[in-house]
């Protein structure tokens, strides 16, 4: 278990004055490199340019108010709004651009309770994973004395009576590193408002430190809902609390928390309910995603009855939203979506017309209400909320940007091709219109095949701007990812892992078999489990890419359980620390398959001093690893952001400073 040497083991410290000094040296190194780039100053300008128009989200209903995001353009955080009108004018409810100097601090979470009342919002400082929770008046803007810190992967769910919110954390690392410490023990909590003493547990499993919880409230506020999974599994349980007052007595927190899906045998969601009767989505007994109706006195899967059936070929059902008396549905076919409304029975009443091929990103619908706002983008499609009546089949735009670039000079298509195996995998390539395939282009290839998470056509200036300079964008949709349901991602995970990166490398030498591009003008790109699958190709194809670029990337597979929550990834990678695993594991880990004298592509590793998901220790390693290996003359650069996480909540000059740093880096290296 020791006899594989580890010489950077001190790069783990991100604290240490050797740590320091190492990360200094490697951004002087990269930033010597990058501002001499004659490009660079152009793209970062034609980036700022194409990021500056206005982004909002869909609008939610709490009581007498809708309250949405909007990001004017170049805003280093969205702002919260709120308005009693969606035509009428908005007002300000919160806006974390006054919380700090440079932006770092982002609002990542916020809940409305259902009255419109109260607003509880979590901050994070520098992009940790970390929240802290506070509580404001919406009407007044003014806030409660109340701080709840130390929470992480979590929401907040308000109770009906406004009387406070269920949300999720951990104890404070008893080590002191905020950072890098496992974190384990998740617990939910009750937060009664203007309490200043210890909030309540709700519900925890001291036996089980690695249950992760999730809460919400039923509509008719009955029932907390409790989902507990570990880990990323898809498997998850289901337990419910009754949080009514009944015969007089208020029995709320102190009713016993009681199972209602507690196999771990499939996903479950709520997705409404009818009294004791629980409309669920689950993959039990369809890997693709049925809705099904099940009573909480009866909940053995044969009492089931199926309301939305699995669909046939290879459609997935992706969410499902109560509307009226409606169910509004998202399908998933060849990671490109569609909608469609249906009776409560299931029986198809018509489909919710999208504007081209795309997907969508978010959905806001309430029960109460007769509309749902749907999020929709593609890759030259910026993001735009559709309001759709179930009742009237009528379909408006509430919100469309304006984006200074022509989406009719680009062209979007699927391709399909063959892996190793011959599994047909699909990919989107977009370029400039009238493209010749002469084999000649700059293309970038990107990816990230794991934990059931599906590319999807979504819309990007940084994109954009990219193919305006000439270049192909190419997004392979890889096993482990969640395009095609359950089977998809198993055939991707764990000791199938290899069949990702078998993908990966099938769709660079696809891109080339087509004459899009050659080998010494092909990058590829990911970041997280994406950063992994670039190591991998990397190491195990240095021959195949003319560029790399690994960001925040999950690279040392021997030891990622051993900070925050990477313990959690071993249901996608397997376990170091068992013996079978970790011969798995050994065989792709980038740390470990790095060769000396090898001639390895230019490479540009991304991480940030601040990430608490994947340890930044992770890039570190490989970086001073493949700079000693390097057998050729390509750069070997680390770009390491300062006050800055895994990605979640960066200022917008962060992300474009970032993504001009890449795009002049590719420029420069894909010269062959």
């Amino acid at each position: 278990m020791n006899d594989i040497p580890d010489p950077y083991r001190w790069l783990e410290d991100p604290d240490s004055d050797a740590t320091i000094a190492w990360v200094a040296e490697q951004n002087r190194r990269s930033e010597a490199f990058l501002s001499a780039l004659p490009t660079r100053s152009k793209i970062r300008a034609r980036l700022t340019t194409l990021w500056d128009y206005e982004r909002c989200s869909p609008p939610s209903k709490h009581g007498e108010w809708f309250i949405f995001s909007k990001n004017d353009g170049l805003q280093p955080q969205a702002v919260l709004y709120r308005t009693r009108r969606l035509d009428g004018p908005a007002e300000i409810v919160l806006d974390p651009n006054a919380l700090s100097d440079d932006g770092t601090v982002a609002l990542s979470v916020s809940s409305v309770s259902r009255s419109g009342r109260w607003l509880a919002y979590g901050l994070s400082a520098s992009g940790s994973d970390w929240v802290t929770w506070r509580v404001r008046d919406v009407a007044t803007g003014v806030d409660l004395p109340d701080e709840v810190p130390w929470s992480k992967f979590s929401g907040a769910a308000w109770a009906h009576d406004d009387s406070g919110f269920y949300y999720a954390g951990y104890a404070p690392p008893g080590d002191g590193n905020v950072l890098t410490s496992v974190n384990t023990s998740h617990t939910l909590y009750f937060h009664a408002l203007s309490s200043a003493g210890q909030d309540s547990v709700i519900f925890a499993r001291p036996s089980e430190p690695e249950w992760l919880f999730s809460a919400e409230v039923t509509n008719d506020g009955r029932y907390l809902v409790i989902t507990q999974s570990k880990g990323t599994n898809r498997e998850n349980r289901i337990f419910l609390k009754d949080v009514t007052v009944r015969h007089g007595s208020r029995v709320g927190n102190d009713a016993p928390v009681v199972p209602f899906l507690d196999r771990f045998d499939a996903s479950y969601a709520l997705v409404a309910n009818d009294a004791d009767v629980f409309f669920v989505w689950t993959d039990h007994d369809a890997p693709r995603g049925r809705l099904v109706a099940i009573d909480r006195r009866q909940t053995e899967s044969s009492a089931w009855t199926t309301v939305l059936a699995e669909a046939p070929g290879t459609d997935v059902l992706v969410s499902v939203a109560r509307v009226g008396a409606s169910w509004v549905a998202v399908w998933r076919t060849d990671a490109h979506e569609r909608v469609s409304v249906h009776a409560l029975d299931g029986a198809r009443l018509h489909d919710v017309p999208l504007p081209t091929l795309g997907a969508i990103t978010a959905m806001s619908a309430t029960r109460d209400e007769s509309d749902v706002f749907l999020a929709f983008s593609s890759f030259t499609y910026p993001t735009t909320i559709l309001r759709h009546v179930v009742a009237t089949s009528a379909t408006s735009v509430w919100h469309q940007p304006h984006v200074d670039f022509d989406p009719n000079a680009f062209d979007v298509r699927q391709e399909f091709y063959t892996s190793k195996d011959g599994t047909r995998i699909p990919m989107f390539i977009v370029h400039a219109r009238g493209l010749v395939c002469d084999g000649s282009r700059r293309t970038y290839l990107y990816g990230y095949g794991g934990f059931d998470i599906s590319l999807t056509p979504a819309f990007s200036p940084s994109i954009i701007t990219w193919m305006e300079r000439g270049g192909v964008f190419a997004q392979a949709n890889l096993r482990g990812g969640g395009e095609y349901g359950k089977a998809w991602h198993d055939a991707g995970r764990l000791r199938q892992k290899q069949n990702v990166f078998d993908d990966f490398i099938a769709a660079g030498e696809f891109l080339i078999a087509q004459g899009y591009t050659s080998s010494s003008r092909l990058a590829i790109g990911g970041g997280s489990n994406g950063g992994l699958l670039v190591g991998a190709c990397l190491t195990q194809r240095p021959d195949l890419f003319g560029a790399a670029v690994p960001a925040v990337g999950v690279l040392d597979m021997l030891r990622f359980h051993k900070f925050t929550i990477g313990w959690a990834w071993t249901s996608d990678y397997g376990n170091p620390d068992d013996p079978e695993d970790r011969a798995v594991l050994l065989k792709y880990s980038p740390l470990h398959n790095v060769r000396p004298g090898t001639r390895y592509p230019a490479t540009l590793v991304i991480t940030a001093d601040h990430d608490d998901r994947v340890a930044p220790a992770h890039s570190h390693k490989f970086t001073a690893t493949l700079q000693d290996a390097q057998g050729g003359d390509a750069p070997i650069l680390s770009r390491i952001d300062v006050r800055a996480g895994h990605g979640a909540g960066k200022p917008t000059a962060k992300v474009i400073a970032e993504k001009a740093d890449v795009w002049a880096f590719l420029e420069e290296v894909l010269q062959g």
